[in-house]
């Protein structure tokens, strides 16, 4: 099992903090907003072994997953590491199954803060098992489809889930914008608060979970993943391998 300080500051982009079992996983570039890249090293592989070790470290009673700033993730990172080639793709596709998958193996109650818009990989603070928007964040999937790049990594998996068939496909193909009030008005936001606020809420909520039996709470957290986990096994592999040919054809290869 992991131990918190062997791992709490093992990471660039992603900031742990843990008080009286609450862990706050915040994901950061230098202390500011969150940039998304994949170059060896960045956020898109510590994310995964971040969200391993956090998984199996027994002490994590209550985990919250938030941004920085005013926005969840909204950019990418200018230093996307290596040109796409068989090779990257192949650390592309380890990487990407273990960031959904390892998120889904933290068997303590997860909590999604989002402090603003999220429009890149939106799906990991909404597959927390309680969401807490901002009134200013949004949701849409602007990394794949409004950039020519098909959307494989997980995202065709999650947000038919979320959003039924035909929504999902209207939104993953546009990238399409859902506001906050939406979201919850859908289902997948639990709470909207005023912005500056999430935070505090999440925690309140956090609390509210220290008090209750931590093996129900455990046991409940598998339960309820279980099915999200067999979706994901079944289908992320799949459409990251057509994600990685989708690119390799933009770039003629």
């Amino acid at each position: 099992m992991a131990n918190f300080e062997s791992y709490a500051a093992s990471y660039k982009h992603v900031r742990l903090e843990r008080n009286d079992g609450v862990l706050e996983l915040t994901i950061h570039k230098n202390g500011g907003p969150a940039l998304w890249g994949s170059a060896k090293g960045g956020i898109h592989d510590e994310l995964g072994d971040a969200f391993y070790k956090v998984g199996r470290d027994s002490d994590n009673r209550v985990v919250i997953i938030t941004g920085t700033g005013d926005e969840f993730l909204t950019q990418f990172d200018p230093d996307m590491g290596e040109a796409p080639s068989a090779v990257y793709w192949d650390r592309i596709f380890k990487e990407g199954k273990d960031l959904l998958q390892n998120l889904l193996e933290i068997e303590c109650p997860v909590i999604g803060a989002v402090n603003g818009p999220a429009f890149i990989h939106a799906e990991i603070p909404t597959m927390a098992d309680i969401v807490v928007a901002s009134d200013r964040a949004s949701f849409a999937d602007k990394a794949h489809s409004p950039g020519g790049v098909v959307p494989g990594d997980g995202v065709h998996v999650w947000w038919p889930m979320l959003l039924g068939p035909n929504r999902a496909r209207h939104f993953l193909m546009t990238g399409d914008e859902i506001s906050a009030q939406e979201a919850r008005q859908l289902g997948f936001v639990a709470e909207v608060v005023p912005h500056g606020e999430v935070m505090e809420r999440a925690r309140a909520i956090a609390r509210g979970l220290l008090e209750k039996n931590q093996q129900m709470l455990r046991f409940t957290r598998v339960a309820l993943t279980q099915n999200i986990k067999r979706r994901m096994l079944d289908d992320l592999g799949y459409g990251l391998m057509l994600e990685g040919m989708g690119i390799m054809s933009l770039m003629g290869k």
